[in-house]
């Protein structure tokens, strides 16, 4: 379907829609922190310096003036974390309330609020 090029770009974006919707679940399940970050030059922004390298999509390796070379992939990464651990406020708010995805009793939950 994603060959498709009248539909491709719904069908690209429901299918991210919905993998943010189950990672923001599951880390509600497991009681883990997710957060969403900007995605834009993670691989092109220098994760030791922050400046932007230019490359094409077969440049596999990130190499900088400052030095530091990297896999793409992994300077990406290391930009994606620090983006991350640098949100304040904006974890776990998209798509899905999953409050009680740990299964405890609604009421018992709603108990646990109203004494906070």
């Amino acid at each position: 379907m994603v060959k498709n090029h009248c539909l491709a770009k719904s069908i690209n974006d429901a299918s991210w829609y919905q993998f943010r919707v189950w990672i923001e679940y599951f880390g509600k399940v497991f009681e883990k922190v997710t957060v969403a970050v900007n995605p834009h030059y993670t691989s092109q922004e220098c994760s030791l310096c922050g400046a932007i390298v230019k490359k094409t999509l077969s440049t596999r390796t990130h190499v900088c003036k400052c030095g530091c070379t990297l896999d793409r992939d992994f300077n990406a990464a290391r930009n994606i974390l620090s983006r991350g651990l640098g949100t304040v406020g904006h974890t776990g708010t998209f798509a899905v309330d999953a409050s009680n995805a740990l299964g405890e009793l609604a009421s018992a939950l709603a108990g646990e609020i109203l004494s906070k």
